[in-house]
């Protein structure tokens, strides 16, 4: 399929668009060991870490994105950013002239663009992937030029302008959390019958979300009728502090758990009955996979509001429900938990639409554009 091809994926800055990318290598290495497979980001940002760990060959380029403010500072940062386009347009070249890759893939961050670019203008076959249901800056630019559009979200072609169809790959997910048993799961962590609500802010930790649901459980540990377990992430670190002016006392309440970042999600999303996050496309794909009713409350503070078009994907097929943070206090999250926690029927309704989004091949989807592209 792909013996003796080389294949160069371009993608970096979170760990949504490069997992995906990896997943995809993975793939590729396993069913195609004399592929060659090369990596681009940049030295500053996450794959710089992630790509080497998981044995695959990084080159970097320099370059950043722009700023959307009118601040001097950032004014300032887009003058350096401007000027480092043309550096990496050149650095793109050297490396794609020094490769020769069969294909070329971008799946997201600004460092596909002048990757991308620049293979396309060298005639080398190209493919992108939008992993949000609202495409950012850069795919949108790349659409035009680039050879296949795959998507994670079937409302994003409408934003695109493409010389062919796109096509639906939806968003590759480790297969260890795919294959993760409930009841084992539940059992591993000690949990009875009572209900499970698994909360997350975001690897930082988002204050919003945080002090929401500082509150939920406030209001709900009394009653000891469910467990919770958050993730508050670095900047959220006060939390214990503030449930215990709250009067909970993490102590002795073992029903409740605090973390800064959940290490085991595959676990902890297995065992869980109801899931409070963000609305990133790997999160979202994540909930899908496993068939899990949600409560999202969309960061209003991404590009292109991207987070609320992710999550409207999944309010619109009943698969979900949304809290943007404008509305987001407590008393609301109070309110849509106790809904669903006391209708196990709804519960299950929403589990089964979400279910019915997931795409469980989506690695293999890829792989398959990837082939044609190349051979």
């Amino acid at each position: 399929m792909l013996e003796n091809k080389k294949i160069l994926f371009a993608t970096g800055g979170t760990g949504g668009h490069i997992n995906p990318a990896l997943a995809v290598a993975g793939l590729i290495r396993d069913t195609c060991p004399d592929a060659e497979i090369l990596f681009v980001g940049t030295a500053e940002k996450m794959e710089s870490r992630l790509v080497p760990a998981a044995g695959f060959r990084l080159e970097t380029i320099d370059i950043s994105g722009f700023q959307r403010s009118f601040k001097a500072k950032d004014i300032k940062k887009n003058f350096v950013t401007a000027s480092k386009l043309l550096k990496s347009s050149s650095q793109a070249k050297k490396i794609l002239l020094d490769f020769k890759p069969d294909v070329v893939v971008g799946l997201g961050g600004y460092v596909s663009g002048p990757v991308l670019r620049m293979a396309a203008k060298l005639k080398i076959p190209t493919a992108i992937h939008e992993q949000n249901a609202y495409p950012g800056v850069t795919n949108k630019a790349l659409a035009k030029k680039v050879d296949r559009v795959m998507l994670t979200v079937a409302d994003a072609e409408k934003y695109l302008k493409t010389a062919s169809p796109c096509i639906l790959t939806g968003l590759p997910i480790r297969g260890e959390l795919v294959a993760a048993d409930r009841e084992k799961s539940r059992a591993e962590m000690g949990l009875d019958g009572r209900p499970l609500i698994l909360s997350m802010g975001g690897s930082l930790g988002a204050r919003a979300v945080n002090e929401a649901v500082a509150e939920l459980i406030a209001a709900k540990h009394a009653q000891a009728d469910c467990y919770f377990l958050h993730a508050m992430g670095q900047y959220g670190l006060w939390m214990p502090d503030l449930l215990k002016e709250k009067g909970v006392d993490l102590n002795s309440e073992k029903h409740i758990m605090l973390r800064e970042y959940i290490n085991d999600m595959e676990r902890c999303l297995a065992a869980a009955d109801l899931v409070i996050c963000r609305a990133g496309a790997s999160s979202l794909s994540e909930i899908q996979a496993l068939g899990k009713p949600s409560v999202l409350i969309p960061s209003p503070n991404v590009a292109e509001n991207h987070q609320y078009h992710n999550a409207m994907a999944l309010v619109h097929n009943d698969a979900a429900v949304i809290i943007e943070q404008k509305d987001l206090t407590g008393e609301r999250l109070l309110k849509e938990v106790n809904n669903l926690i006391g209708n196990p029927e709804r519960m299950a309704e929403i589990a089964k639409n979400a279910k019915k989004m997931a795409v469980y091949d989506s690695a293999e989807r890829i792989l398959k554009i990837i082939s044609e592209l190349a051979g």
